[in-house]
């Protein structure tokens, strides 16, 4: 398997160098140059397989067995996910009327980045040991990835990771994910500012070759292709669990005879999941997917009306994590559906980087929507979501997973397709959006302690130059603890 830039600069990269690298060095993002197939025959081999297995079976698709042999995929998938505070890593509850959510928040932070974070970090490891080297991962964080990229990381010795979080605008158990990490490779920064202000000095400094050579920087956002490999297990395992596929191979023995279609709905801020969603679409699994987004309805405008912009400010949620206006993983999803076409995908992002605005000619959006359809949700929509859901179920929804089951309530059932609704992160983590739906629960043992804990980080304020000064501070910080990590110190003394 090698991979290509979206921007059409780069190709032939192997696994491990795209996993090094983040985003390409033409400022492209990575994608396999050619996608497997997923076969009848495939699918009916995955369908008793435990998601842990399917997880080894997808990143085997992906990951040549040179570079990293079968027997250490499987150890290293294994012990990323033994840690799960469900048996089976994932599940599917099934309620009334048809609502089947797939739980992906059962890991250390309670949000789905978990799982893709701990076996990203171990692939990261794996490579790290074998060639005797060390990694600073930057990472900025709308919410839930900086906690998972800590949690994950925290006992690696040959990682540094230092996040960068919107103060103010995460949770405060978001919050306490990171800020209560005191190991010495850890470094947190809050800023003043929104997710997309933090990915302004982000990209400066992974467009710095020298910086990111030397240092071996790297990020763990969604643009590591490695978050999104696996997260292509998700929609795989929610189709073999909830599409009917079993009882269709029972009534028909024919070969020929159509699988099953399965309606995919997915909470969407970066895009992260729904490219993933697109890239298993396009091996060939019968997946119709719905990304449904927040009043940040940038992914929504663009596919009803061709409109790709950014609003001039990030509006503050209940959806705290998908409160974002550059969904950046639609690179992705443009370079895919569009033609694979990289001086195209080169040119339109460009232009939105400049301009913060490109119009999609209406063949374009077409194209878009054959493959993807989508809603948009209010703060209103989503406590009357998790209001209805607990009254028929006494299932508690996240304001993120509202956002998608809000589909179910309004939006009508094809009859003969089953649904599935993700379901991103536990509602524990979301205090005041379940007080404001007029719920109530009990805080989990493992969040309680958070309060009790020592806090470590610094600030990054809002200056009138404000991109340059992040931009240095964190410079300056990669910089220091390289050097502290030469001679052999600590950090933090």
């Amino acid at each position: 398997m090698r991979y290509c830039s979206t921007r059409g600069g780069v190709h032939g990269w192997d696994f491990q160098q795209v996993l090094f690298s983040g985003y390409a060095p033409d400022g492209g993002m990575f994608m396999p140059e050619s996608l497997p197939v997923l076969s009848r025959n495939t699918l009916r081999c995955w369908r008793k397989q435990s998601y842990t297995r399917l997880v080894v079976e997808v990143s085997s698709l992906f990951i040549s067995a040179e570079l990293m042999p079968r027997d250490d995929l499987e150890a290293l998938v294994h012990a990323a996910l033994s840690g799960f505070s469900v048996p089976e890593v994932v599940r599917v509850s099934e309620l009334r009327d048809g609502l089947s959510v797939l739980e992906l928040f059962h890991g250390d932070t309670m949000a789905f980045k978990d799982l893709a974070m701990t076996c990203t970090v171990r692939f990261l490891d794996y490579f790290l040991q074998k060639g005797h080297r060390r990694a600073t991962v930057l990472v900025g964080t709308s919410g839930d990835t900086g906690g998972s990229a800590i949690q994950s990381s925290r006992s690696l010795s040959g990682l540094d990771v230092l996040v960068v979080y919107p103060r103010g605008r995460v949770t405060p158990v978001q919050e306490k994910h990171m800020i209560t990490c005191l190991q010495d490779n850890v470094h947190v920064f809050a800023a003043d500012g929104s997710s997309d202000d933090i990915d302004q000095p982000l990209r400066r400094l992974f467009a710095d070759r020298e910086l990111v050579r030397r240092h071996g920087l790297l990020s763990l956002n969604s643009v590591n292709w490695s978050r999104v490999m696996i997260q292509l297990a998700h929609f795989i395992y929610a189709y073999l669990q909830l599409s009917g596929m079993e009882g269709k191979e029972e009534e028909e023995e024919e070969e020929e005879a159509a699988l099953p279609s399965l309606e995919v709905v997915v909470p969407t801020g970066g895009a992260g999941n729904i490219a993933a969603g697109c890239i298993v679409q396009q091996m060939g699994l019968p997946v119709q997917l719905v990304a449904m987004v927040n009043t940040n309805d940038v992914v929504h405008r663009t596919l009803q009306t061709g409109d790709f912009s950014m609003a001039a400010d990030v509006t503050q949620t209940l959806a705290t994590a998908i409160d974002i206006q550059d969904p950046y993983n639609m690179e992705r999803v443009f370079w895919l559906l569009l033609g694979r076409d990289g001086a195209f995908v080169r040119k339109m992002m460009e232009t939105f980087q400049q301009s913060h605005r490109y119009t999609l000619t209406e063949e374009h959006r077409k194209v878009l929507r054959q493959n993807l359809s989508s809603g948009t949700v209010s703060d209103e929509g989503i406590l009357e979501t998790m209001r209805r859901c607990w009254q028929d179920n006494q299932y508690l929804l996240c304001p993120h997973t509202a956002v998608a089951v809000w589909h179910h309530y309004n939006c009508p059932h094809t009859s003969g397709l089953n649904r599935c609704y993700i379901a991103t992160a536990h509602p524990a983590k979301f205090q005041e959006a379940v007080q404001r739906a007029g719920l109530t629960f009990d805080l989990p043992e493992t969040l309680r302690a958070l309060d009790n804990m020592a806090t470590r980080f610094q600030t990054l304020e809002r200056s009138l130059n404000w991109c340059k000064d992040w931009e240095d501070k964190l410079r300056e910080t990669i910089q220091a603890v390289s050097l502290a990590r030469k001679n052999g110190v600590l950090y933090y003394s």
